[in-house]
């Protein structure tokens, strides 16, 4: 029996119509009950980012809890997913990540809500929150197999793979690309072998794919953050996610720029093949709707993780009295992945005409575009926008699943796990198991159905949640304009 073959056909069925029907319908469901509220309260959440009050409890403040939260879905998927989306299902793709992230923004915003409003404090003092709390807290104790679901699964995705494999693959593959390290200190290595007479079996295969000096190196930097605990994780995160999304975003806008007469015929593709669908290879008869459409949602989700129930954990940690409040400041992470950088990066494959190129995917493909506007330090540019990307998803894992894990089996075991994750980087340059890869995607898809179903069970609370939060803002403008009266 072929392994590899039985998982894609169990995470192609997860990652199926199922899932993006329930993970797109309750986006739907929130977005009615809570009346528009990404479009209405997008404003007010733009500006809590900067000026939350945060004056309840919590480990660290609300700007901080969406660094930590935006380390972990702004990563790879916004360079290679987005790529492989529109290589798969066409330029229309990008319209129905759109959705995905229009939707998807009222999800996050109730994850947000919920956390906040059932989050708890563990042994050592810290904050801990996320789906198996709101579930089981929420939905009550008949509910808590659900909640073990998902740590168990978080667990498994932070040590298996989003966290650990492919992130570390990304970074080793695109430094490779440029300098070579890897192979060039195998060879140093084999050198060494052959004049000591030994380790015949690791000669060979060092000399066949190098020795993974960047992923040991990985290890060690994220050991020296991860022993920190969130503060320490979150103080990497507030800068290093600001300026490597700025610097992404400057870069795509000035290839845009160069290539500004593309634009809107671009936008022109991305419209009619979100309703026709045209592959990147092969025309029209490569590429149905129904595949722009899966594509499009299921890279969208992937990307910005709205409804999987990640941000959540993150986003539990936040000083904040009012739960909507950060519910709204979890929903500009939505925002900020998907419509802003995820475009970006359609845009710019599409402009450049990289996306249709014969012989070139993922990674390979976004790089293309990049050399036409920098010939000389495209690669580079990517290579460092990737290698940023790559490592925040770590340190944001990292933590989601050391949260899971305190909620099975609490704090005792916190520091076991720090090593494994790390000792799970050390290793990840040896390892190239697409089985590995393909096991970790179908737990990351399993994450979502226990969050789901408390978010619809417990969509009348964040609703009551909403309306506290907007009658205080009323209050709070009444007190400020008799006060300018006075």
């Amino acid at each position: 029996m072929d392994l590899l073959k039985v998982l894609n056909t169990i995470n192609d069925f997860v990652w199926g119509p199922p899932l993006l029907v329930l993970l797109v319908g309750t986006g739907i469901l929130l977005t009615v009950r809570l009346k528009l509220i990404q479009v209405l309260k997008l404003p007010r959440a733009a500006k809590l980012i900067f000026k939350a009050e945060n004056k309840g409890s919590g480990d660290i403040n609300s700007f901080a809890a969406l660094c930590t939260a935006l380390a972990a879905t702004v990563g790879t998927g916004n360079i290679v997913g987005v790529a492989t989306a529109i290589g798969t299902g066409g330029p229309g793709a990008l319209f129905w990540m759109w959705i995905a992230a229009f939707f998807g923004m009222a999800t996050k915003y109730a994850e947000g809500v919920l956390a906040i409003k059932y989050r708890t404090v563990d042994a050592n003092g810290q904050i801990s929150g996320g789906p198996m709390y709101y579930i089981e807290k929420g939905l009550g104790r008949k509910f808590k197999p659900l909640a073990i679901f998902f740590a168990v699964s978080g667990i498994l995705v932070a040590l298996l793979g989003i966290g650990t494999f492919s992130q570390v693959n990304s970074i080793s593959t695109s430094i490779n690309m440029v300098a070579g390290i890897d192979v060039y200190v195998g060879n140093i290595i084999v050198s060494m072998l052959d004049q000591l007479h030994i380790l015949s079996g690791a000669r060979e295969w060092i000399a066949t794919n190098g020795f993974p000096v960047i992923s040991m190196v990985v290890a060690i930097l994220v050991a020296i953050i991860v022993f920190g605990g969130i503060k320490s994780i979150s103080k990497v995160s507030e800068k290093v996610v600001p300026v490597m999304a700025i610097v992404y975003i400057v870069l795509s806008g000035i290839i845009l720029g160069v290539n500004y007469q593309s634009i809107l015929p671009a936008l022109g593709e991305v419209f009619t093949g979100a309703f026709s669908g045209r592959a990147a290879v092969g025309g029209f008869l490569g590429a149905t709707m129904a595949k722009a459409i899966q594509k499009g949602i299921a890279r969208g989700v992937f990307s910005n993780e709205s409804g999987l129930g990640s941000a959540p954990i993150a986003a539990a940690a936040a000083k904040t009295e009012w739960p909507a409040e950060q519910g709204l400041i979890s929903m500009t992470g939505t925002f900020i992945d998907t419509i802003i950088i995820c475009t970006l990066t359609g845009l710019t494959i599409l402009v450049t005409g990289t996306w249709c190129q014969e012989g070139i995917e993922g990674a390979a493909v976004t790089q293309a575009a990049f050399l036409q506007v920098f010939p000389k330090i495209g690669s580079i540019l990517i290579t460092i926008c990737l290698t940023l990307f790559a490592f925040t998803t770590i340190l944001g894992w990292c933590y989601y699943g050391e949260r899971c894990l305190e909620y099975l089996a609490g704090v005792k075991g916190i520091n076991i796990y720090r090593w494994v994750f790390i000792g799970m980087l050390a290793i990840s340059g040896f390892l190239k198991l697409q089985e590995i890869w393909a096991l970790a995607d179908i737990v990351n898809g399993l994450m979502a159905f226990p969050n789901l179903i408390g978010l619809i069970g417990l969509s009348g609370v964040v609703v009551t949640e909403t309306r506290l939060y907007m009658e205080h803002l009323k209050k709070q403008e009444i007190k400020e304009s008799q006060s300018k009266v006075a």
